[in-house]
């Protein structure tokens, strides 16, 4: 059976057809499963099948899903919920939280500290719990830094509305830009509002009473998931695929998926990059030669550093 089935521009401008790739992985970035789908097959339509089919496989009777907020719609939470799975996602923050308004009424003033989290439940009606949902916790989390880059482009922004709202830039792309009525005006209440939520971050849970830190250092973790995705497309050069049928398409991603594994197992434990790994083993050479009823071996001696990691796998 054909997997590629729709040709589109990628992020990389390909126009060759594609597939989308699903991987699952541990909470250390180690793979535990992939997948592949047709590429005119959604990413938000791709993830749960792939974890009620690991979930089948080895007989788990839950799993907590970590993702972002982008790869899970409604729809999707929904249908964790009634597979009776956990969640941990990011959550978008439309307007002001009413934990942060209250804090700043009770504090007139004063700077949130750094790192402060805002907690607030989010009991499920009646009527979700008659459908089998349940209570939900938002967390929002306070950081300097990521206010300080956040007002910084909220300050370039306006200054660029400002700029072509008085007619001495074009006008150009621009979310502070207000059009009503054929006038152009700088929209106040949206700068007010991007200001007042600049330095938090939402995160939404629906298991029962976890602690921030737990909620907040899982959903952190994703850079792992990122980073092994990454090196399964560059490192390990899992694309171009010269393949259109399924089932020669499912070999090419299996060998990628056990050289990924064996990869991500050398950096956990010698604590080296798959790169300097292969760049410095590579050089070392052992070299057997019979001479009539004698085998001599000759091999370059290893720098410790490269034996004591060779010692840490062997």
């Amino acid at each position: 059976m054909e997997l590629c089935r729709c040709r589109h521009n990628s992020k990389e401008r390909r126009l060759e057809p594609q597939i989308t790739v699903g991987l699952l992985t541990d909470a250390s970035g180690f793979p535990l499963m992939i997948e592949a789908f047709e590429g005119n097959r959604a990413e938000t339509k791709t993830m749960l099948p792939t974890i009620t089919a690991f979930m089948a496989a080895h007989q788990l009777p839950g799993v907590t899903v970590v993702a972002d907020a982008g790869m899970v719609s409604q729809t999707n939470r929904d249908a964790l919920e009634d597979a009776g799975l956990t969640y941990i996602l990011g959550e978008r923050i439309p307007d002001i939280p009413y934990q942060v308004q209250r804090w700043h009424r009770d504090h007139p003033g004063e700077p949130i500290p750094d790192g402060h989290v805002f907690v607030q439940p989010w009991p499920a009606t009646d009527a979700q719990r008659a459908q089998g949902r349940r209570d939900k916790t938002v967390y929002y989390q306070y950081n300097h830094d990521r206010a300080r880059r956040a007002l910084r482009g909220i300050d370039q922004q306006i200054a660029k509305a400002e700029k072509a709202v008085a007619g001495q830039t074009p006008i150009k792309r621009n979310r502070f830009i207000q059009l009503s009525g054929g006038q152009r005006t700088v929209n106040r209440a949206l700068e007010a509002k991007a200001r007042g939520i600049a330095g938090l971050k939402a995160y939404i849970t629906n298991m029962d009473r976890p602690s921030p830190e737990l909620v907040i250092g899982a959903y952190h973790q994703l850079w792992r998931i990122e980073q092994s995705f990454r090196m399964s497309k560059h490192d390990l050069r899992a694309r171009p695929i010269y393949h259109h049928q399924r089932e020669s398409i499912q070999a090419h991603l299996t060998v990628v998926f056990a050289a990924l594994a064996v990869t991500r197992y050398l950096e956990d434990a010698t604590g080296w990059t798959i790169k300097r790994f292969v760049r410095t083993a590579r050089r070392y050479r052992t070299v057997h030669i019979r001479a009539g009823s004698h085998t001599l071996t000759a091999e370059d001696p290893l720098p410790d550093d490269l034996r004591e990691a060779l010692a840490t796998i062997t």
